[in-house]
């Protein structure tokens, strides 16, 4: 690929200065680098680093990454290859696991094909906060439960942050830790503050918090899940150029390691993803780049790279309502000079499902909405559209009334939903699952969770046993569909959680 001629900085800039306007000196912010392989462009930061002492949001404030950690996980797994290959079976590993979990490959756990379903959406099912503290032992022994994948491995595309949880526990069982790699091989090489802390409450250096804003007023966030190596890494933004500023190099000691962590990954059955090891691709007309989102309650941060000119931009915040993605993509695309793509909204406006099973959608505008995870919809040619996501890859077209194509490489076809019909009296009772949860139904409503913290929501109707309920969780808004799988029998379903079962009691 020919090289372009001369890289925008300032429009990129001036890009990065217009998407964060919002950053206002008395709210939360966060900070914008544009960076290549001779040192840092432009910078500019915003906002303040907490609503306590009002300090100024700088490159050096330190946030959360969150999943911006896969690909440097998926890098000390590349370092251990004679501990644990990617072909290996998570079960050779985790002897505990059951079937079908046992035998999904490290490589699949790591690419997003593995199936495995999300442990934090998971507990959100059981009607567990993202408040509930919970420790990285008893959640093994959760897991370790499980018999159910969201899909078979290796045939589908969907984000899920267990299998770096099961990846990094199979590691730590051979005394390897991922913030011991981190300081060893990363910070201390680079002479940068990296740290992988446990739980949301170990103390980081310069932490700053993170914040939600309510409707009314911002709000400080917190989390209990224990955070795992799918999410655990902070720093600051210019820690982080410094990272991929020495991924991207030509030399030094991490030669060759971006390419193996952005190398194609095959579905099953031959097909190639967008999705590597912790990275994603993205493209822009017929070029293609590499980056990766990271979101933790409070903390939205991005970065997206151009390998071709060794150049990147850097998105970090301290507030849950910034958009990374769009921040990044846009900047690149002002960078080289770069039609952005067009977002399309002529799909048809309204709510659609699969003939059976729990697969459903809303369009509205440009907007796709696939089992409560959103995507922005662009056109795709001779009447497709696309997401254009390598993570949450969406193909469809209109067929008459129904929409067919791919949701994450798999094929669907969905239908006007039947909403209006009455939820039936025969749903009504009180089920409950394996784990000791519970939830009621009545009168159209159903109810999950204990005490102050009980939800009780309406159940809206899509046909053929198929009901959608929403429950808010902190700054989380989650729509959940309820699936019929016999008269007394059902499951709960979110894209990252598609198997928590309930019977009547």
């Amino acid at each position: 690929m020919t090289k372009p001629a001369a890289l925008d900085w300032q429009a990129a800039e001036a890009t990065a200065r217009r998407l964060t306007a919002q950053w206002s000196p008395h709210a939360p912010g966060g900070a914008v680098i544009g960076f290549d392989a001779s040192g840092i462009r432009f910078s500019h930061a915003a906002g303040v680093e907490s609503l306590s002492t009002f300090a100024p949001f700088t490159i050096d404030s330190v946030v959360r990454y969150a999943s911006l950690t896969k690909h440097v996980f998926s890098a000390m797994v590349l370092a251990h290859a004679d501990i644990i290959g990617l072909d290996d079976p998570l079960g050779q590993h985790l002897p505990e696991l059951r079937s079908p979990l046992a035998a999904v490959t490290v490589g699949q756990a790591l690419d997003m094909s593995g199936g495995l379903p999300d442990t934090r959406e998971c507990l959100s099912l059981l009607g567990l906060s993202v408040y509930t503290e919970t420790r990285a032992e008893a959640l093994l022994d959760y897991i370790s439960r499980l018999e159910r994948l969201n899909f078979a491995a290796g045939t589908e595309v969907s984000y899920s942050n267990t299998g770096y949880r099961l990846v990094e526990a199979a590691l730590e069982r051979r005394g390897f830790r991922f913030d011991d790699f981190v300081q060893r091989e990363i910070a201390a090489p680079l002479g940068v503050a990296l740290k992988a802390p446990d739980v949301w409450n170990d103390p980081v250096k310069d932490l700053v918090p993170g914040y939600w804003h309510s409707g009314e007023r911002w709000q400080l966030s917190a989390a209990g899940l224990h955070i795992s190596a799918s999410g655990s890494l902070t720093g600051s933004a210019a820690a982080l150029v410094s990272w991929l500023q020495a991924l991207l190099a030509e030399g030094g000691r991490f030669a060759g390691l971006f390419d193996r962590l952005q190398a194609t990954r095959i579905l099953a059955a031959g097909r190639p993803t967008g999705y590597g090891l912790g990275l994603r691709k993205s493209w822009l007309g017929e070029r293609e780049f590499v980056g990766h989102g990271g979101s933790h309650p409070g903390y939205k941060t991005y970065f997206l790279l151009d390998p071709a000119t060794r150049s990147g931009l850097v998105v970090v915040s301290n507030r849950e309502d910034t958009n990374g993605y769009k921040i990044a993509l846009e900047g690149m695309a002002a960078l080289n000079a770069l039609a952005l793509p067009v977002p399309v909204s002529d799909l048809g406006d309204g709510l659609y499902v699969t003939e059976s099973g729990p697969w459903w959608i809303a369009i509205k505008g440009s907007t796709c909405t696939y089992l409560e995870a959103d995507e922005t919809l662009y056109d795709d040619g001779d009447g497709w559209v696309s997401s254009r996501s390598a993570s949450s890859p969406l193909r469809l077209r209109r067929e008459g009334s129904a929409l067919v194509g791919e949701v994450g490489h798999a094929g669907r076809r969905f239908l006007p939903a039947r909403i209006g019909e009455p939820v039936p009296a025969s749903l009504s009772g009180v089920w409950r699952s394996d784990e000791g949860a519970e939830l009621t139904i009545a009168d159209g409503l159903l109810s999950i969770g204990i005490g102050p913290v009980r939800q009780t929501t309406a159940l809206e109707a899509l046909g053929n046993g198929r009901f959608l309920f929403t429950l808010r969780d902190g700054p989380w808004v989650k729509r959940i569909c309820l699936n019929l799988l016999g008269p007394d029998h059902l499951e709960l379903v979110t894209s990252r959680a598609r198997m928590i079962e309930y019977r009547r009691s």
